[in-house]
């Protein structure tokens, strides 16, 4: 275990991108627990105001962005300044992205339905920072023995394959699909040969002059969503919160 940390993990200089991940996947489950209970009104958590005026956490998370990634330009990825610079952005970023929603919409919708999608873009972020970190790195290690060689090389190419029906997917219109499928195997080849979602780009190049293909898209992308609503709701509830049914912006939000 110490060989293979050194040799992919240290060596090829990868633990800066570890411990971002790490520092951006805590703040994210702290955040969203702090953020509950203050939504339930239990502990001794509450609204940071200064002169009446609530201060999101996007706020500090822009600073510690900021800080983190302009020292993390300016450390060595081996030392100990670049650890502290990636454990800053990741901090950083874990609190921007847990109000992605309010930025996209400029509105405090963070316990509305528009506000799931914070919960999407750090889950996507997660799983995207998941896959470089995971990928065999062919730079900064040196003599690789022809085993490592083999392994990387075939690393390197199933990456490069998922790659390329990811982008297929992406293009029938499956977001989802095509970003997981950068990171689990077969995951976007599935996507990829299977119907495009009705207004694709990939519909409109290939089934403008196919009634029946846009037909059994549309039949296909209905079945789906009414399939996979009530558990992707599920899923997101229990990840970020039920938003609030109720359209109107709540004053105490959190």
């Amino acid at each position: 275990m110490g060989h293979w940390w050194v040799r992919n993990i240290v060596e090829p200089g990868k633990l800066p991108l570890l411990l971002a991940l790490a520092a951006f996947v805590l703040t994210f489950v702290v955040t969203r627990v702090i953020t509950r209970l203050i939504r339930a009104g239990r502990g001794p958590f509450g609204n940071v105001k200064a002169g009446g005026l609530h201060i999101h956490h996007v706020v500090p998370g822009v600073v510690l962005t900021v800080v983190g990634g302009f020292g993390a330009v300016a450390s060595d990825r081996h030392g100990a300044g670049g650890a502290v610079a990636a454990v800053l952005f990741g901090i950083g970023a874990g609190l921007v992205l847990d109000e992605f929603a309010l930025i996209l919409h400029l509105d405090d919708v963070y316990w509305t339905e528009d506000g799931r999608k914070s919960v999407e873009v750090v889950v996507l972020t997660a799983a995207l920072v998941g896959l470089l970190l995971a990928g065999f790195s062919p730079f900064g290690v040196n003599d690789l023995t022809q085993q490592e060689l083999t392994d990387r090389g075939s690393a390197i190419a199933t990456l490069a394959g998922n790659f390329l029906f990811s982008l297929v997917a992406l293009g029938k219109g499956k977001t989802r699909t095509a970003i997981f499928g950068t990171v689990v195997p077969l995951v976007a080849l599935v996507g990829a040969v299977r119907l495009a979602r009705p207004g694709s780009a990939w519909a409109r190049r290939f089934y403008g002059g196919r009634p029946r293909a846009r037909a059994r898209a549309a039949l296909r992308a209905y079945r789906h969503d009414r399939r996979w609503a009530r558990p992707r709701r599920a899923v997101q509830d229990w990840i970020g919160g039920k938003p609030d049914p109720r359209p109107a912006r709540l004053s105490g939000r959190r």
